[in-house]
């Protein structure tokens, strides 16, 4: 026991020897977990953001701004007029629309024998980002509320020429009363018209709330500890080349007693890794890592295993430690897309998702996803650490008769 730990912390030491590891074993996790995830979650809604800077402060700009609120396009947000033009001159957001002081009742165009007073037609700034999708996207959600507002402005003064032909108004007053008493329960049926786009939802309920926080933060942690630890494979053969290993054989240390100490310490550093990255899930992300703590913590020790077996199979094909740090990053990258670390296995098409089956990712992942996603226990994840536990009793086999010093 006492080799093993010597050997292992003579690993360690060597391990962080360069302070680069800790781009690996901390740093690049945390900055493409935040970039998957889209940063720490933010708003759930999804709509546009649309920057609204009311200089009129009157009712009919309020209706308007609470018109497009309920838009399912855009979501307005109340602004300074200086604030928001150095928003939109940064090119941070693709609409900015400025709402006038004139923009109020009295200033639309009345129509209809005069009877209301005459102003000018009063129009609402728009600005937009040059060739923004979004940005057009915006606009038509702004007409739609513009036209919205309209037909009911346009009702209540056909109201009121209906009206003044029956019975004319004794005054001014009385005319405007009646046209805001008219415009009113304009808005009133405006609001409670059903739709002409009936929706019919499915019968069967998914059961899945999909969250890319948790995703991301899965994903991520089985893609940077599966390449330090198929990066195993480095290590040995820079032990190989600088003759550490044939120097062993002067020793009584068995071959069996310097792959476990190796093998124990790397997957050690990875379970700290790992519950590192968890706790950054837990505390920044706000994921969810479901209700068992010891399914948790089998899927990720199994993970670790077939990672490190792996890592120990592929020691003894390389040659130089060059090499092994080269194809440790690229099969790295490589199991964690295609084993959905990176994207939802769903995408890919149904020929990929089969062929990934032969990969530990896709296992991993899978039992991250059960519970993180789907919230199930550990008999759920049993199925998946029986496969990882036979990629690393395989790996490990072939990994140990394959071992050489020299």
């Amino acid at each position: 026991m006492r080799k093993i730990l010597a050997i292992t912390w003579k690993d360690t030491l060597i391990r962080f020897s360069s302070t680069s590891e800790w781009l690996f074993f901390l740093i690049l996790p945390i900055v493409f977990t935040l970039i998957l995830a889209g940063g720490t979650g933010g708003s759930s809604d999804a709509r546009l953001r649309l920057v609204v800077v009311d200089q009129a402060n009157t009712p009919l700009s309020a209706e308007l701004i609470d018109t497009l609120s309920r838009s399912d396009a855009v979501r307005p947000e109340l602004m300074p007029l200086g604030q928001a033009e150095d928003e939109f001159n940064s090119r941070r957001i693709a609409t900015l629309l400025v709402i006038p002081t004139g923009f109020n009742m009295d200033n639309l165009q009345a129509g209809g024998a005069g009877a209301l007073p005459q102003g000018s037609k009063v129009e609402l700034e728009l600005r937009q980002q040059p060739n923004d999708i979004n940005a057009l996207a915006a606009a038509q959600a702004i007409n739609s509320a513009i036209s919205r507002i309209s037909s009911t402005v346009d009702i209540a003064q056909r109201s009121v020429q209906e009206a003044t032909q029956i019975w004319p108004f004794a005054d001014v007053n009385a005319l405007r009363a009646y046209f805001d008493a008219a415009l009113q329960a304009a808005q009133t049926q405006m609001s409670a018209a059903p739709d002409r786009l009936s929706v019919t939802m499915g019968a069967v309920v998914n059961q899945i709330d999909y969250d890319p926080r948790a995703n991301s933060s899965a994903g991520q942690l089985i893609t940077w500890v599966f390449i330090p630890l198929i990066g195993i494979s480095s290590q040995f053969a820079y032990e190989r080349q600088e003759g550490t290993l044939r120097r062993l054989l002067t020793t009584p240390t068995r071959k069996a007693t310097f792959l476990l100490g190796t093998i124990t310490g790397q997957v050690f550093m990875a379970v700290v890794q790992m519950l590192l990255l968890v706790g950054f899930g837990l505390l920044v992300m706000k994921v969810n890592w479901g209700h068992s703590p010891a399914a948790l913590a089998l899927i990720l020790f199994t993970a670790a295993l077939a990672a490190a077996a792996l890592g120990t199979t592929l020691g003894t094909f390389v040659r130089t430690p060059e090499q092994a740090n080269g194809l440790s990053i690229m099969l790295g990258m490589t199991m964690a897309l295609l084993g959905g670390c990176w994207y939802p296995i769903e995408l890919f098409p149904s020929f990929v998702q089969t062929a990934a089956k032969i990969l530990p990712t896709t296992w991993a992942m899978q039992g991250m996803l059960d519970l993180v996603l789907r919230g199930q226990g550990l008999s759920a994840v049993l199925p998946e650490a029986a496969v990882l536990v036979g990629f690393a009793v395989v790996f490990f086999t072939v990994g140990v008769r394959r071992f050489r010093y020299e």
